[in-house]
C-alpha cells in the first residue's frame, strides 16, 4: 500500500471517483490514527456542473477546488457538520471528489469516542459528516496535501473493487442536478450512507 499521487488524482471527478473506492485515507492527530477505506464517493466537476461549490466561480471559501490535484477540500454544511473532498483535475480547472462513506480499519476506539451515536462500527462512518468526524477533521485541514509523506492526512492505494462490485445512483444532498448517476458506490458494505434524495441544500449555502 502506497500513497496516492498527484497525477494519480489529477484527471475527471467521475474517473477519480471510480479510482477512489476501496482506497484508504489516514488522520494523524494529538489523539492517535484513524485510517478507513472508502467505500462511497459523490464526483463534483465545476462550471459545467450547477451542483458544484466552483459552478459560478472562484471564491475564497472554495479556492481549493481550483488545484493543484491531490489537497482537501474542507466545507461546513448544516451549521454543524464538515464534509471533506479530494481535489482532482489541473491548477485553474476545479473539481472534486466528495468522500461519503467509509470502513474504519484502524483506531476503531478513538472513531468510537468521536463518534458517540453510533450504535454499531459501521455506523461510524457511513456518511460524509461521519466519515469527517471519525477521521477528527476539520475546517483547520483545509488545504492538506493528501499525497505527501509527511502530511497528517494521507490517501492510500488500499485495494482495487472489482467493477462488478461498483454501483451507481444520484447525488444526495443537492438541488440542482442531483439525478446526474455520479454517486458511486460498492455493493455488500455495511458502510454505505442510507440514500436520501436531496432538496434542501443549495450551492450558495455552501460555496
Amino acid at each position: 500500500m502506497s500513497i496516492v499521487t498527484r497525477p494519480d488524482l489529477a484527471h475527471d471527478p467521475l474517473r477519480v471517483a471510480r479510482d477512489l473506492l476501496g482506497s484508504e485515507i489516514a488522520s494523524d492527530t494529538p489523539e492517535g490514527t484513524v485510517r478507513l477505506r472508502v467505500v462511497e464517493v459523490e464526483a463534483y466537476r465545476g462550471y459545467d456542473d450547477p451542483a458544484s461549490h466552483c459552478y459560478r466561480g472562484r471564491t475564497e471559501r472554495n479556492a481549493v477546488m481550483f488545484g493543484p490535484a491531490g489537497h482537501l477540500y474542507v466545507y461546513f454544511v448544516y451549521g454543524m457538520h464538515f464534509c471533506i473532498n479530494v481535489v482532482t483535475l489541473t491548477d485553474d480547472e476545479p473539481g472534486a471528489v466528495l468522500l461519503r462513506a467509509g470502513e474504519v480499519l484502524d483506531g476503531v476506539d478513538l472513531a468510537r469516542k468521536r463518534r458517540p451515536a453510533a450504535r454499531k462500527d459501521t455506523q461510524l462512518a457511513d456518511g460524509p459528516a461521519k466519515l469527517a468526524g471519525a477521521l477528527g477533521i476539520t475546517r483547520e485541514h483545509n488545504g492538506t496535501d493528501l499525497t505527501a509523506p509527511g502530511s497528517s492526512i494521507r490517501l492510500l492505494t488500499g485495494t482495487t473493487v472489482d467493477e462488478h462490485d461498483v454501483r451507481t445512483g444520484p447525488r444526495v444532498g443537492v438541488a440542482t442536478a442531483q439525478d446526474f448517476p455520479w454517486r458511486l458506490w460498492v455493493a455488500g458494505s455495511p458502510a454505505v450512507s442510507t440514500y436520501r434524495r436531496g432538496g434542501r441544500v443549495r450551492v450558495r449555502d455552501l460555496g
